[in-house]
């Protein structure tokens, strides 16, 4: 469980295919604090660290994690957004994030606003039922606020902070991020259809 407060990035240092699979090796000023079958939020999927040191970790993504992320296309240098895990006495400041990807989404538009960014994501339309006006949506394992949405778009405003401390400031019109819907939203369709 997760919050969508990014603590730090990796870099991703190798990868090495493993069958289906994929491993992963990154370093991150978190690869000291780690340990071994920790769960880690990597751009919003939640990873095991199968191996760690003080600067490198691995994680492996298997075949069915590749493909329903955006994690097909990355390669070696690549930045990805870091969290672990929630404490049960921490706050939430985020939402609630499981690290589990519904689907993944295009950026179509940037817009640099002098010291804050507007993006605007599409995405497939078979979950415009979990997507609401002002409601929480996690891209790349960031808790934001979406607004102007549609069947199949919608958009998000970064602050400076947020900018400068996660993968956002490399998104460009183009890329493909991972997204997850909130869990809430998820249940009440459910019910709703049952």
């Amino acid at each position: 469980m997760f919050t969508g407060i990014i603590e730090s990035t990796g870099k991703i240092e190798k990868i090495d295919r493993e069958g289906k699979n994929i491993k992963l090796t990154l370093s991150s000023n978190l690869s000291s604090e780690l340990r071994v079958d920790e769960s880690l939020s990597h751009n919003g999927v939640c990873l095991t660290v199968t191996d760690c040191n003080k600067n490198f970790y691995s994680v492996t993504i298997i075949d069915e994690s590749l493909k329903k992320t955006n994690f097909s296309s990355v390669k070696v240098g690549s930045q990805i957004n870091l969290e672990r895990s929630l404490k049960i006495d921490g706050r939430l400041d985020g939402h609630i994030v499981q690290g589990h990807v519904d689907d993944i989404a295009k950026c179509i538009k940037k817009i640099d606003q002098e010291n804050s960014w507007l993006f605007t994501f599409e995405f497939s339309e078979k979950f415009s039922d979990l997507i609401i006006e002002k409601g929480s949506i996690c891209i790349n394992g960031v808790s934001l606020t979406c607004f102007d949405t549609s069947k199949n778009n919608f958009t998000v405003a970064i602050i400076p902070h947020t900018y400068d401390n996660t993968n956002f400031k490399l998104l460009d019109e183009g890329d493909y991020v991972n997204l997850e819907f909130d869990i809430l939203g998820k249940y009440i369709k459910k019910i709703i259809r049952t």
